[in-house]
């Protein structure tokens, strides 16, 4: 995976944005404004992506490239080096996951005004 096979995965998702609101290299993907993957556009390719506690902590013991989420809640968001380690598939999974937990936590009147 590369930045833009990431960056086309991310918008094809309904009702995503992108932008750079915290400096001009950290590209930011929200959905109804909330954040739920953001990735730097200088050195090796890492995303951070929401997670279940749970199933973050299991994933941080399962592969070396999946760590606590740099300058995120290290509880609910993790770390995951692009390495080839994780396949593509696996990659839109956790991206898709991520999305999955952001929707789910909004208000039942967004969730329906924005997917219905």
């Amino acid at each position: 995976m590369n930045i833009e096979i990431l960056r086309h995965y991310c918008l094809s998702k309904k009702e995503v944005t992108e932008s750079f609101p915290f400096d001009e290299t950290t590209l930011v993907f929200k959905v109804a404004e909330k954040i739920f993957a953001l990735t730097s556009l200088e050195g090796e390719l890492r995303i951070n992506l929401k997670c279940n506690p749970i199933k973050a902590i299991d994933l941080r013991e399962k592969h070396y490239s999946i760590i606590p989420g740099y300058h995120m809640n290290k509880k609910h968001w993790n770390t995951v080096i692009v390495n080839g380690e994780l396949d593509q598939s696996q990659l839109f999974e956790l991206i898709d996951h991520s999305y999955d937990l952001v929707i789910k936590s909004l208000p039942k009147y967004k969730q329906k005004g924005l997917f219905e």
